[in-house]
């Protein structure tokens, strides 16, 4: 039996790592920690054994040596210390996305699990969908030939998330770039098998974030309180000559939304999921698409098969720590997401490219 911590009791646990472990086989969940107890208590009655115990304080909670595993489901700022004080007592951790608010601490996480032996992947449960799943498929075996550009899609009209602290920039490290177009890169890049980004532009905008009583799918956002960009857009330049153009909003006049979805370039064939997942290519002198016959990707977190992507997330989590292989998602993998995110960053209040390399040598010096 698995026996699993759970640190936050928020959103993000209650509606995707609480509902998804319930479904795993030889899990049980022992432990429950936020800062606000009665939300502890209640994932407790909701998803804990008889036996499980309630915290507000995580360091209290890792000193229970019968737990496993942790999952980390708070606020981005506390991300990597969490993780790095729960490999350090032992325990194996999955921890939300972003990995973390910058790449010195996604790199300190990473320095931790090797030192401990322990394992660590991040929530990107969008690799799990049966869209995504089926066209690395495709882009494992060559079919699209090689991949020389890319669109990282994270787009909504008018759905700012009011509740929480997805609008502070302490806490979160960012708005929709860190928020969901961290999915979207996440896609890409693994749909690319392309780790190695040269330098990147990009830019932020705070346009709408000052509107008064603003039409919004969650309810009016407070102004005052709206300290992160509304909108966000990179351009990655690879070490191999690819490139990737990632968009990123929670606001946005526009017509033209998509969450978590990629569209790909290469010189065998094309794909996207604008409609469904569509393919496009060449073959006899004759050109062709497709779209596959699969079910709507792209809703985080619905009810009910054993297609959710949540769910197969958390069990092919829970059987790399039974089978000690592989987690699907690398903290490796997360790093190079958080570096090109935090290069975006960077870019827009310099107006200048940022090469990766340069600007870890240039973080190195700083941390001496």
């Amino acid at each position: 039996m698995i026996r699993i911590g759970i640190i936050g009791c928020g959103g993000i646990a209650n509606n995707k790592h609480m509902p998804a472990l319930a479904k795993v086989e030889a899990v049980e969940m022992v432990a429950f920690c936020d800062i606000i107890e009665e939300r502890a208590s209640k994932a407790r009655e909701e998803f804990g054994t008889d036996a499980a115990n309630v915290y507000t304080d995580y360091k209290e909670l890792l000193k229970n040596q019968e737990i496993d595993v942790i999952h980390v489901c708070t606020p981005n700022i506390s991300h990597a210390e969490i993780s790095i004080a729960a490999m350090e007592s032992g325990k194996h951790v999955m921890c939300e996305k972003p990995m973390a608010k910058t790449s010195e601490e996604a790199e300190a996480m990473i320095a931790a699990m090797n030192r401990t032996g322990k394992k660590l992947t991040i929530g990107y449960q969008n690799r799990f969908r049966k869209d995504s799943s089926y066209l690395h498929k495709i882009c494992q075996k060559g079919e699209l030939g090689d991949i020389y550009n890319a669109k990282a899609h994270a787009i909504r009209r008018r759905a700012v998330p009011t509740w929480g602290v997805f609008l502070d920039e302490e806490a979160q490290g960012g708005g929709p770039l860190i928020d969901i177009g961290t999915h979207a890169l996440d896609l890409t890049l693994w749909m690319m098998n392309n780790y190695k980004p040269k330098y990147v532009v990009g830019n932020t905008y705070h346009k709408l974030a000052g509107t008064e009583n603003a039409a919004n799918a969650f309810g009016p956002w407070n102004p005052a309180e709206f300290t992160v960009e509304d909108s966000a857009f990179g351009f990655i330049v690879m070490e191999n000559g690819a490139t990737i153009y990632l968009e990123s909003s929670w606001a946005l006049n526009t017509l033209e939304v998509g969450e978590a979805k990629t569209t790909l370039h290469g010189t065998q064939g094309g794909a996207d999921m604008k409609d469904g997942l569509r393919i496009n290519g060449e073959a006899d002198g004759m050109m062709y698409d497709k779209t596959m016959v699969l079910e709507p990707g792209g809703v985080d977190f619905y009810d009910g098969s054993g297609d959710d992507p949540a769910y197969l997330e958390a069990k092919q989590w829970i059987e790399s720590i039974q089978n000690d292989t592989e987690p699907v998602v690398s903290p490796e993998q997360a790093l190079v997401v958080t570096q090109i995110l935090e290069a975006i960053y960077q870019s827009a209040k310099t107006g200048a490219p940022v090469y990766i390399n340069q600007h870890k040598e240039e973080l190195g010096k700083i941390l001496v």
